[in-house]
């Protein structure tokens, strides 16, 4: 079957208008016919997992100042172990990332993200119900593995579902609920405290296995099992009953054809396969080396130390700066373009951080022995106020840094991560990318308090201000542009070739 042919006359045939190809190509004659309602559905419902993984990283931060003072002795964590409640977390998604990799090219999107809501609930029950901290260690690590699963499997839902006008701003959705779970457990944890905590932050993951059962599966997953009438099924839920989803599903089918099936060790010497590896494996280490995760981990506690007595409240100011940032990112994706995004967002960090290291190397002038220890034990010392510049100046940073990173080094990552990778490394590349990611946030977690011992709480953010100037140059050189670029397009920029 001549596939261009039969392409334009499905198009033809839809459209009632005779010159409509002639006008326009055959992506937007297709796209001109598309309704996007169910697409906004089937995405609100998976992005219930990132927001459920928002709840999980944002926990740590209102229940540590509780249980590191808490009555009972067996459940009391010493600054050691406080400090590895808020890290585990990581290690369990490092894991996650790996069997989500496997889940999806075994399973699918759609059950790998129905079953990861079950380590979040019982992650969350196992906090309840602990007894000792190993049993809080326990469910922060089951929690962790859903979370890296969660992280792996939506954004690739929500790119092989989407279609390119929307893609950038449906793919931005990931990053805008997980600062929205963020913000919500810290004002959560203003009235509540670590126990009901956990059984709030339980609900949106039991939300997303109910939702996600009236979801279809990807197109492009379907296709790739031989289940062309599916496919066509399940792209119909998504574009409406007007588009001719016959040419959409025979491009794609197209694609998958010119692939072998499976990854084999020598793909890697394909530059289609090498080249989008290196960039997504560099996205995430840069992504963590700016330092958000130490941040929003012990926000509380960095406020303590820039002298902040509402802490908490500040935390839930520094989530609603996030939210409102991420949403502006997401409208404006798919017209400013992610590289714009991501070299403005690596400037504003870079400048950020460094005003940062400032304001707490002239506080370290005034107040070296405070800024001796580590985070968790910073005490507030009466007559040992901030003089009202200093204030506002690390008040100030911070509100930079976090509308920074939401506007391009926060979502971008994520979302470009789903988009480069051909169809049979997709599931292998992604896991290594969320291996990578998740590996490097328990380094700089786990090791935040020693850092900030170590350089000074000056020295560690100049590291950061350092790491943030090297993203904007590897962006600048590496990264290609993919707004308004199809899957396909985007993978044959990668192999040299012109796509369908």
């Amino acid at each position: 079957m001549d596939t261009q042919n039969e392409s334009r006359r499905l198009l033809d045939a839809e459209g009632g208008d005779e010159d409509l190809t002639g006008l326009m190509s055959e992506q937007d004659a297709y796209l001109s016919k598309v309704k996007n309602r169910n697409l906004y559905l089937a995405t609100f419902a998976s992005v219930l997992g990132p927001m459920s993984f928002g709840f999980v990283l944002g926990y740590s931060s209102p229940a540590i100042p509780e249980l590191t003072s808490i009555s009972d002795p067996r459940l009391r964590l010493n600054a050691n172990q406080a400090s590895w409640f808020g890290s585990i977390v990581t290690v369990g998604a490092a894991a996650g990332g790996l069997l989500g990799g496997w889940m999806v090219e075994k399973i699918g999107r759609k059950l790998s993200l129905m079953f990861c809501s079950l380590p979040f609930v019982f992650g969350f029950t196992m906090i309840i119900a602990a007894q000792n901290v190993w049993m809080l260690y326990i469910g922060r690590v089951l929690t962790g593995l859903a979370s890296g699963v969660t992280s792996l499997v939506v954004p690739l839902y929500i790119s092989e579902m989407a279609h390119e006008r929307v893609r950038g701003t449906l793919g931005s959705c990931v990053q805008l609920m997980v600062v929205l779970g963020i913000m919500g457990v810290y004002l959560a944890g203003l009235y509540l405290d670590w126990r009901w905590l956990a059984i709030c932050s339980s609900i949106p993951p039991t939300l997303l296995m109910v939702c996600m059962c009236f979801m279809p599966e990807t197109p492009r997953f379907l296709l790739s099992q031989g289940k062309r009438r599916e496919a066509e099924e399940a792209l119909r839920f998504l574009r409406g009953p007007d588009a001719p989803v016959e040419w959409e599903c025979a491009r794609i089918e197209d694609a998958c054809n010119e692939e072998d099936s499976r990854f084999q060790m020598s793909d890697l010497k394909d530059p289609g396969v090498y080249k989008p590896l290196m960039i997504g494996i560099m996205l995430m280490i840069f992504q963590q080396m700016t330092g958000i995760n130490a941040i929003m981990f012990y926000a509380e506690n960095i406020f303590e130390q820039a002298h902040f007595k509402e802490s908490d409240l500040a935390s839930v100011i520094v989530g609603l700066i996030q939210v409102v940032f991420t949403g502006v990112a997401a409208l404006i994706m798919d017209r400013a373009g992610r590289k714009i995004l991501l070299i403005i967002s690596g400037v504003a960090m870079a400048i950020s951080t460094t005003a940062f290291g400032v304001y707490f190397y002239l506080m370290s002038k005034n107040h070296p022995p405070t800024l001796s220890v580590l985070v968790l034990d910073i005490q507030s010392q009466a007559g040992e106020e901030p003089n009202a510049e200093l204030a506002w100046l690390a008040l100030a940073s911070l509100a930079i840094f976090i509308t920074g990173f939401a506007l391009g080094w926060g979502p971008i990552p994520w979302l470009i991560m789903s988009e480069i990778f051909p169809y049979k490394v997709r599931g292998v590349a992604s896991a290594v990318c969320v291996l990578t990611n998740w590996s490097m946030a328990f380094i700089i977690t786990k090791n935040f308090q020693d850092m900030m011992s170590l350089l000074s709480s000056a020295g560690t953010f100049w590291l950061f201000a350092s790491m943030c100037t090297a993203n904007v140059i590897f962006t600048i050189i590496f990264i290609p542009e993919t707004k308004g670029k199809t899957l396909e397009q985007i993978e044959a920029i990668f192999r040299g070739t012109s796509g369908p």
